[in-house]
């Protein structure tokens, strides 16, 4: 790569020409003077957007994802475009990995056909060395596409955090069942220990992709007692949007995740929920200390790209719910933190984002070409400029019964078809940020009504949506 095209490179993540002299601003890999920059991304399982200190939540301790805030850009509004799947993990996992739309992908993600270019896979045909620990949900074939090194490997959806199954790296790529074993230590220790053993050892020439896919805060939530102990149920509040339950059947009331607690929900045990989950994020927390620390003393720290992400929200007695199978804000909307060399430090932005743009910005991020198969969209220009608009709208979806779609100026429709019922939710969020006042059946909001709609009956016709507004009971079989 020449000067020239290096300078043009920085130009366009607002960079002066002058950071060409810097060590560890980010440069392309193709020059023999320039090391191209490693990636850590870490991965949290079943995190909602607001359960970060330092993004309003002033009863949670996250001391370690605070530090992160404040040596990057967030994304307040990200979100996962939904699910196919009751394991809502299962497709956002792929949908991150490939940067392809919920309806693109194969049997809702459990396998990852070889014609979906996955982006550890571009970093490994490009010289990355690339890394793989913890939860892996989208088939043993795709993994072993994607890495060159790894350890302890769990494939599936959840475990037992004292109980973890996890298979040790295998070249070969076969993860027999009969090598599978079980973790000696709580999932986010296993993991956290796997990825700074590799950072700590790591001597190759070669820039690498570190992928820590944590378990935690998914149930079962058995945070350490210390950490447990930092949360007296009595002290915490609960959401301003909690119910006793659902007002209507959404079509889930029953599912596993909503069978954790009783009905109806009372304060005291989404208390109890709640000082559970955040135990576990606070200890999920000080392991993501620890890698963070162990980055900084391997003296890569200057040249590494951090990523960290969650994979979906959770209700957690929003709205009379406990999981993560419906489309309001706390299960759709995801923290996500991009850092590093060149990033602008302690932003906040509020573009719209899902987190499979996560793929081409990296691609951006390290000046290698996205795949044609990926429909993501770079984030580059928000890291550029925080008041960048990359999309004035996203569509939402779950399954066959919960569609939906939110608008760049906060308004929000979600369309339920359960057992025939269809309703309708009508959201501003400007003044109604926990979704509580539905203006769907006001004849003041009518054209907005109506505008939205058409919006959704268009995302579904583009994104190749099975169901279809326009036809009785949306198209689907009787």
């Amino acid at each position: 790569m020449t000067k020239l095209n290096r300078r043009k490179f920085l130009k366009t993540i607002g960079l002066s020409t002058a950071a060409l002299a810097v060590p560890g601003v980010l440069n392309n890999g193709c020059s023999k003077n320039i090391t191209p920059p490693n990636i850590l991304f870490l991965f949290t399982d079943d995190q909602r957007f607001n359960t970060i200190h330092a993004l309003n939540c002033p009863e949670i301790q996250t001391p370690n994802m605070d530090r992160l805030i404040r040596s990057g850009v967030s994304f307040t509004r990200a979100h996962i475009m939904g699910g196919t799947s009751a394991a809502v993990c299962m497709p956002s996992r792929a949908m991150l990995m490939t940067g392809r739309t919920l309806f693109h992908l194969q049997n809702q993600g459990a396998v990852i056909p070889n014609e979906h270019i996955m982006l550890p896979e571009v970093l490994k045909n490009h010289g990355y060395r690339t890394f793989g620990t913890g939860k892996w949900h989208n088939g043993k074939k795709a993994y072993a596409r994607c890495f060159t090194d790894g350890g302890k490997i769990m494939f599936g959806g959840m475990s037992n955090h004292l109980k973890v199954p996890v298979h040790d790296f295998d070249p070969s790529g076969k993860y027999s069942k009969n090598n599978r074993y079980f973790g000696e230590k709580f999932s986010s220790e296993l993991f956290a220990d796997e990825a700074i053993e590799f950072l700590e050892n790591y001597k190759s020439e070669s820039p690498f992709f570190t992928y820590v896919s944590f378990t935690a805060p998914h149930d079962p939530r058995m945070a350490p007692k210390e950490y447990a102990d930092l949360y007296p149920p009595e002290k915490i509040r609960i959401p301003e949007n909690f119910m006793p339950r659902h007002p209507f059947d959404n079509g889930e009331m029953l599912i596993r995740d909503e069978m954790l607690a009783p009905f109806p929900r009372t304060p005291k045990i989404i208390k109890e929920h709640l000082a559970a989950y955040y135990a576990m994020i606070t200890h999920l927390d000080a392991h993501i200390g620890r890698i963070l620390n162990a980055l900084k003393k391997s003296g890569k720290a200057n040249n590494t790209i951090i990523v960290f992400a969650g994979d979906n929200g959770l209700a957690v007695g929003s709205h009379g719910l406990l999981g993560k199978q419906n489309l309001y804000d706390h299960s759709v909307r995801v923290p996500l933190i991009i850092s590093g060399p060149g990033i602008p430090k302690d932003e906040k932005v509020e573009t719209l984002c899902y987190l499979l743009d996560i793929f081409p910005t990296l691609c951006g991020l390290t000046e290698l070409d996205v795949p044609a198969t990926v429909e993501g969209k770079t984030l580059l220009p928000v890291l550029k400029k925080a008041k960048t608009q990359i999309r004035d709208s996203l569509f939402l979806a779950y399954t066959k019964i919960h569609r939906g779609v939110r608008t760049d100026d906060n308004w929000k429709l979600i369309k339920y078809n359960v057992k025939g019922v269809q309703t309708t939710q009508l959201f501003n969020l400007n003044n109604d940020p926990y979704e509580l006042n539905n203006l769907a059946a006001d004849n003041q909001y009518t054209y907005r009504l109506t505008h939205l709609t058409d919006l959704l009956k268009n995302y579904m016709r583009k994104l190749d949506d099975f169901c279809n507004l326009d036809k009785p009971n949306w198209g689907l079989p009787e």
